[in-house]
């Protein structure tokens, strides 16, 4: 299903060019102007989930909870002209985005703002999700994050063993409850160091459930690598 909508995406850009989602700027699927215009996050940040803070340390929230993840890291902000890109990314089937997005992403991993990792999985989703989009957003994203660093790739070892609500909808508690067993580790990572990667983080409830099945498999670390952050 997944190479047929990247097969079919190949035929509509021949018949209708790539139109930047950020400008409307035709023949390109990010252009230069709206990606310098992405809101980069920048330190100070929270040392395990990302969010931006006044100084170096734990928010409020990572000091009163416990995690299964070693940390989040991310590349920018879920705001215009980025929340335009993975939206059309996600939901319209603009599968060409994942180049642009996925090496924002490597830029990132090669300047040394994530860890050393011995795979990179990305968040899976539920069979029923992925027969109605035809793709997997953050499959695709990892697998062009996977050739910029020299990575490689697991897209089945990490399965999301139950179909879940969608996120958006949902507050902090509901987002924990929601994912809470939804995952499990189908491969070996005892002693690993693995990087999950997905679109769009948020509350960090979806990458820590998927940290909770690694840890049970065994791995050493685990880290959240996100393209977008909401603002906290």
């Amino acid at each position: 299903m997944e190479r047929a909508a990247q097969a079919g995406q190949s035929l509509l850009d021949l018949v209708y060019p790539p139109r930047c989602p950020g400008c409307g700027r035709m023949g390109v699927a990010f252009c230069e102007r709206c990606r310098a215009r992405v809101e980069l996050i920048a330190p100070p940040v929270c040392r395990r989930c990302g969010c931006a803070l006044p100084r170096e340390g734990l928010c409020d929230r990572c000091r009163a909870l416990p995690s299964s993840l070693d940390g989040i890291v991310a590349v920018a902000v879920f705001a215009d002209p980025l929340r335009q890109a993975i939206h059309a990314l996600k939901y319209e089937n603009n599968t060409a985005l994942a180049a642009p997005l996925g090496s924002m992403m490597a830029e990132l991993w090669r300047r040394g703002g994530t860890p050393q990792a011995d795979l990179i999985l990305p968040v899976p989703l539920h069979t029923r999700r992925q027969a109605e989009r035809g793709y997997n957003q953050s499959r695709l994203l990892a697998r062009v994050l996977g050739r910029g660093v020299g990575v490689p790739v697991d897209e089945h070892m990490l399965i999301r063993q139950r179909h879940t609500l969608p996120q958006v909808d949902l507050g902090f508690a509901e987002r924990q409850q929601n994912v809470e067993g939804a995952f499990a580790c189908r491969g070996d990572v005892r002693g690993k160091t693995v990087v999950v990667v997905v679109d769009v983080c948020t509350t960090g409830a979806t990458l820590e459930a998927c940290a909770a099945a690694l840890r049970a498999g065994g791995a050493a670390g685990v880290w959240g690598f996100t393209l977008a952050r909401a603002r906290s």
